[in-house]
């Protein structure tokens, strides 16, 4: 990416211009003041200060995005546990509704950054505030919907404020290396799926759900507050920025509907093994244990996963990398899942699947620069920001499906394996989506995009 896209990706106007390594003067300089100045912003891509913000980062989304993803071990508690067993329906819209919102928001966000770029950093702090409001207040919830309106919308409103700014930042402060920084920092959310459902498993075993949602409330703001001051701004905003019209033109674009369908497809199924696996693992016959073990080990997939699906974005044509992670993911489900008749194939599974599946949103660089050799003004936020929302509406949409789905219990006691447990339809579904997901490969090798 050249240096004219490292400044004017998210549609503002700076004061300087990023080269690879350094920043340099773009206009004559105005004066000594000036000049000294440029040359104290941090180096792109390298340094102390770049790998400082990407921990930061990296820490932010794991405790965000951590969360909801651990939403499993809370779908078996609630399924089984008063005030909420009694009346079930609609446990699995809270996780997905938090997830769902959280992507959805993300072209508003964006939108409102390019017009009022210095409340970005702020919005953090707000944000944090909010996601320790709900879940406390979700500890007081007597019922299924109050789950819903707390630990799900108003979590991933907060969510949604401190995530974004993230994603702007590291625009600026990662260029030749963004699709690698961008698969270490989502890597974050997996990092976070392996340590915290065993944490929520054991605090909602020895003591409530009340008391787990206020310490993990507690802990959110004790532990994220010190790393947001690493999530800063690289380039400083211009004395008198001038607002450009929003340009939403790359919306009438194949190159970015072809790869945006299949990431909505993709994600319609993407979730379910997140939801539901401790609660069949407890179907089988396996305890609580168990079943957390396999939604750690999806997440642990999930980090290797952002890592590779990233760093291969920077080397090849993202619909191969698409491509690769969609037909690995299917595979996974249709062999280990749907045959899986014993604790160690589902531990593969839920392996395999995180390591594949896990590595779809890690593209999401690759798409946005694959959007832009086609529609060169398209803004990398809005661009990435649409992705995202074609992210939500398969996990909103994957809460009531995967209800559907399970309520059907399709082939259950005729078919053989896993796909007779009652939960063959949620695999079959969960297959098929994934592997339409790499759909965009053949799309381009027709020459569609």
């Amino acid at each position: 990416m050249d240096s004219d896209t490292a400044l004017n990706d998210l549609g503002e106007d700076r004061v300087y211009e990023a080269s690879d390594n350094s920043v340099r003067r773009r206009y004559p300089r105005p004066s000594d003041a000036n000049h000294r100045r440029e040359f104290t912003l941090p180096q792109a891509d390298r340094g102390k200060d770049a790998w400082l913000f990407l921990a930061g980062c990296f820490m932010v989304e794991a405790l965000i995005w951590g969360f909801p993803f651990s939403f499993g071990v809370f779908q078996e508690y609630y399924s089984t546990h008063e005030p909420f067993c009694s009346k079930p329906s609609g446990i699995a819209v809270i996780g997905t509704s938090s997830t769902g919102i959280m992507y959805l928001s993300c072209p508003i966000l964006f939108a409102f950054f390019k017009r009022w770029p210095h409340i970005r950093r702020s919005c953090t702090m707000i944000g944090l505030t909010i996601n320790a409001v709900a879940i406390i207040a979700a500890s007081f919830a007597t019922q299924v919907s109050h789950l819903i309106l707390t630990q799900g919308i108003l979590y991933a409103i907060g969510g949604v404020l401190v995530y974004c700014p993230t994603i702007v930042f590291l625009d600026e402060w990662f260029v030749r290396r963004k699709g690698l920084a961008f698969g270490l920092m989502w890597a974050g959310t997996g990092v976070s799926g392996i340590v915290l459902p065993f944490v929520m498993s054991g605090l909602l075993s020895r003591f409530s759900f009340k008391t787990t949602l206020r310490a993990y409330a507690v802990g959110l703001v004790v532990i994220a507050l010190p790393l947001l001051c690493f999530v800063r701004p690289r380039l400083p905003l211009a004395q008198t920025s001038l607002q450009r019209q929003l340009d939403l033109g790359f919306l009438r674009t194949s190159a970015f509907w072809i790869p945006q369908s299949c990431n909505i497809v993709q994600g319609l199924g993407y979730f379910i093994p997140n939801i539901y696996m401790p609660t069949y693992a407890k179907s089988q016959g396996m305890t609580g244990t168990e079943g957390t073990l396999m939604l750690a080990l999806v997440n642990m997939g999930v980090v290797f996963g952002a890592i590779w699906a990233g760093a291969l974005t920077d080397r090849m044509h993202v619909s191969s990398v698409m491509a690769i992670s969609s037909i690995g993911a299917a595979l996974a489900v249709f062999v280990f899942w749907g045959l899986a008749v014993s604790l160690p194939m589902l531990c593969t599974f839920s392996l395999l699947y995180g390591l594949t599946a896990g590595g779809f949103s890690a593209v999401y660089s690759g798409i946005v620069q694959s959007v832009k050799r086609k529609y060169t003004t398209a803004d990398s936020g809005m661009v990435f920001g649409f992705l995202a929302a074609g992210r939500g509406i398969g996990a909103v949409a994957s809460g009531p499906l995967s209800e559907a789905l399970l309520h059907l219990q399709s082939w259950k006691g005729e078919a053989r394996f896993g796909y007779g447990t009652g939960y063959g339809g949620l695999m079959v579904f969960t297959g098929v989506t994934a592997a339409a997901g790499g759909s965009s490969w053949i799309a381009r090798r027709i020459g569609w995009t």
